[in-house]
């Protein structure tokens, strides 16, 4: 068997997961604060003053990381939701459902974020805007898919369900991306580009793309982090778990 095939195999046993998220999950959160740490002196202290914005435009080397990670951390849910559904991978509904949590609070921070800029930009904290509007539904899915999983007693037929809503909900993410093309609005437009040139002062991109790889590295190591309390609950009573929490397993104790 292919050593990367068999690698997935095994992250598929519930011990070995267990293992492989105690162990990186740490380091993950490390290297992110190291990123945030760095782009952030860069984004307050060398990046100069916008000419028409000033430093209040400071606030985008947190939103924009926020905004892209809300729609990418959506996008990977529905894709580990779809695997559980099709294949009854068992991890894969524990890492969709994990996801949730962390994609809401990303897109809270996008909406909090987004109102402290527009504040001084627009002259309000918030406007019906088709991007701000379509985001906030974003968040109300999030809730949907935390509130669904929740709501159900069977932990699997309970991770079906919420993430058949994710599946659905990913209709909204091109609708969010494309708003301030398809209408009115007073969001700006894409400036940050993965593949062509970015519309930002050449200053700007080596702190932005810190920052995005930080909530990157951040994601990664609260996903692995919840999936492996969620998987722990899941498996409580196996000896595996027994002998992890320093005691002997009902079927050790009998």
């Amino acid at each position: 068997m292919n050593p990367v095939v068999r690698w997935f195999h095994q992250l598929g046993s519930p011990p070995y997961f267990d293992r492989f998220a105690a162990r990186w999950a740490p380091w993950c959160h490390l290297v992110a604060l190291l990123l945030f740490g760095f782009g952030a002196w860069q984004g307050l202290f060398v990046v100069p003053a916008d000419y028409q914005q000033g430093d209040s435009f400071r606030i985008f080397f947190i939103h924009v990381p926020a905004a892209m990670m809300s729609l990418a951390v959506f996008a990977l849910m529905a894709v580990y939701a779809a695997i559980a559904l099709v294949w009854r991978i068992k991890l894969c509904e524990i890492l969709a459902m994990a996801c949730a949590p962390i994609g809401a609070a990303f897109t809270l921070i996008t909406l909090v974020t987004g109102s402290i800029w527009g504040k001084p930009m627009w002259g309000t904290w918030w406007d019906w805007d088709p991007r701000l509007t379509t985001e906030l539904i974003l968040l109300f899915l999030y809730l949907g898919v935390m509130g669904l999983y929740g709501a159900i007693d069977d932990r699997r037929a309970a991770a079906r369900a919420a993430g058949f809503l994710a599946i659905v909900g990913v209709v909204l993410l091109p609708v969010i991306k494309y708003s301030v093309v398809w209408w009115n609005s007073l969001h700006q437009g894409q400036t940050i580009s993965l593949l062509g040139q970015s519309k930002i002062d050449p200053s700007m991109v080596l702190p932005f793309w810190v920052m995005f790889a930080g909530v990157q590295f951040w994601f990664a190591g609260s996903l692995l982090a919840r999936a492996r309390a969620d998987n722990l609950r899941r498996e409580a009573g196996k000896d595996w778990v027994a002998k992890l929490a320093g005691h002997a397993g009902p079927e050790q104790q009998s």
